[in-house]
């Protein structure tokens, strides 16, 4: 324009100059005074007296024909912040007030933004339309609802939190850019995250749930295997929280159509860290995340503590005493197989010995041992990384999981030219592990000539201190497994009861139910002859083994834990 021709006046401006409702000079010296303003040349030209923002929201949904809407008397629940990236409401100040099908409903002020309406489009795949509302009460909404956000955040994460208590190893924050400090660089959201993140370690919580679903978006802790739900923050904030996260685990903040595994460190102390293993998924509402809480304390409270019987510890540390032969662990996830590996591995490493683990990923790190993380789109497999073992001169080898036939020979070969080998495998006890070998193609005489005891393993709750007497009918017992000797009626079964220790759930952590079966030379001699499972058990059994249930009934007769735990825990 004549007047300042660098100064790019909006279409809403040119039709108010084409229809003489205001003087160029008047629409250039608005533009000016708020040029970096999204609603800026609205805002000031009302501010002028030049014509107020109901005037001009008239004449925009007159001309260029949409409709004309009070937002001031929407109802604030049906504001959808969520139908939309966050960033470009702040970016181009307008709102989602409704969402239909594959259309969405945007509410601004200067509905010739067509740049804005694009990115809507761009960004949410959906057909967009647009209604005129006035630009103070269009900010007004905004500003409420962003200060709603910060409120809900503040009431979650509470007055008292100390953001000082953490030193968060963060890297992905200096290399993200702009875009990036800004998405993830928002102090409630960064420090709602710190809170729930030492909340859920002072809990003994296991993992942390982060679910976006349609209408709300839910905070969950798993602890002593049961979730629990914690929090439910503004459904809005579900791109920030993930962006947070994602940045801290160094992985790529703009992905979110592929699932991502990443790490991030909590330092908490001098002394005291904590590993944090972060898996992302692509969700139809949204990214759900899952922290599975990695706690190196948890190997080095010693065998003592995870629950075995004196003869099975016994057995285990004969096992694990030995200069070569294979130890297996089995159960389904979430048993508590790798805890026992690294108790075991805790107490072999003693300086003398070279162990190297391969591991998908490794979850605990522990200083003196060699840890290899299998990568199995770099090529390093696990068959790979023992082969690489073998020439490096070990004692012990730990290996995560055996999966297939090449790295259970590779084991079994380590195991009997002189080296100790522990791995993992899920099948349900201990004698159908050795089937379980077999049907992978291993030779039975590989498998009696290496391997030398295997554990089975399940998690129960364990009784809080509240815990009471039950009266459970004698059949019942009897039902499930114990014998008439047990019920000679010197002790009680005890059941949950609640109090604020166990947050009502009469539970307060997990214990170890174990079978742990040793090698003999009578088992030998039936894998040799190709006995089956049921054939090991009976063995076993005669042995002295205890199966699962028999264990767990053990701790029931105890009072460790109850008797519906152990059911439904060996319930195989």
């Amino acid at each position: 324009m004549a007047a300042n021709p660098q100064i790019a006046l909006s279409g809403l401006a040119r039709a108010l100059i084409q229809q003489n409702r205001i003087s160029e000079a008047d629409a250039v010296a608005c533009t000016t005074e708020n040029k970096d303003k999204t609603n800026g040349f609205v805002l000031e030209a009302a501010k002028r007296g030049l014509m107020s923002e109901h005037e001009v929201a008239r004449f925009a949904a007159d001309t260029f024909g949409y409709p004309l809407l009070d937002i001031g008397a929407l109802d604030p629940q049906t504001i959808l912040q969520d139908a939309i990236d966050r960033k470009l409401i702040g970016k181009h100040h307008v709102l989602p007030i409704g969402k239909r099908g594959n259309r969405i409903t945007v509410a601004l002020a200067d509905p010739t933004n067509l740049r804005a309406l694009d990115e809507i489009r761009f960004q949410s795949g959906l057909s967009v339309d647009a209604v005129v509302v006035e630009a103070s009460k269009l900010e007004a909404v905004i500003n409420r609802q962003s200060e709603s956000t910060s409120e809900t955040l503040d009431a979650l994460t509470g007055d008292d939190f100390d953001m000082d208590l953490l030193d968060q190893e963060s890297p992905g924050d200096k290399d993200g850019g702009e875009d990036v400090q800004a998405e993830v660089d928002d102090a409630p959201v960064v420090r709602f995250i710190q809170k729930v993140l030492v909340d859920a370690i002072n809990e003994g919580a296991s993992d942390i749930h982060f679910e976006p679903y349609e209408k709300y978006y839910r905070i969950r802790f798993r602890t002593d295997g049961a979730l629990r739900e914690i929090a439910q923050p503004p459904l809005i904030l579900r791109e920030k929280i993930a962006a947070r996260i994602k940045v801290i685990s160094r992985l790529d903040i703009s992905e979110k159509r592929v699932p991502q595994d990443g790490r991030m460190k909590l330092v908490l102390s001098k002394n005291k860290a904590i590993d944090f293993r972060v898996s992302t998924l692509p969700t139809l509402h949204g990214e759900k995340i899952v922290m599975r809480i990695l706690d190196p304390s948890s190997a080095m409270l010693g065998i003592d503590a995870l629950g075995y019987d004196p003869d099975q510890k016994q057995a285990l540390l004969e096992a694990i005493e030995r200069p070569y032969g294979m130890i297996l662990v089995t159960g389904p996830t979430g048993s508590g197989k790798t805890v026992s590996l690294y108790t075991c591995l805790n107490l072999l490493n003693k300086g003398d010995s070279n162990i190297s683990t391969a591991e998908d990923p490794a979850e605990i790190n522990l200083p003196g041992i060699n840890q290899v993380n299998v990568n199995e789109k770099a090529g390093l497999t696990f068959s790979t990384a023992l082969r690489a073992f073998l020439r490096q001169d070990p004692d012990i080898i730990m290996v995560g999981e055996i999966r297939d036939l090449e790295t259970a020979e590779i084991s079994i070969k380590a195991a009997q030219t002189g080296h100790l080998v522990l791995s993992t495998l899920h099948t349900n006890d201990a004698p159908t592990t050795l089937e379980r070998l077999r049907n992978m193609g291993v030779a039975p005489f590989n498998i009696a000539s290496s391997v030398i005891l295997i554990t089975a393993q399940r998690l129960a709750r364990r009784l809080c201190k509240c815990k009471e007497p039950m009266d459970i009918p004698h059949d019942a017992l009897v039902e499930a497994g114990f014998s008439e000797d047990d019920l000679d009626g010197s002790w009680r079964p005890m059941g949950p009861k609640g109090c604020d220790l166990c947050k009502g759930s009469g539970y307060k952590g997990r214990v170890g139910i174990y079978q742990v079966m040793p090698i003999s030379e009578e088992i030998q001699r039936i894998i040799m002859n190709n006995g089956n499972s049921m054939d090991i058990a009976a063995q076993a059994e005669l042995e002295g083994v205890s199966d699962l249930r028999r264990s767990g009934l053990r701790k029931v007769k105890a009072g460790i834990t109850s008797l519906s735990e152990v059911l439904a825990t060996t319930n195989d």
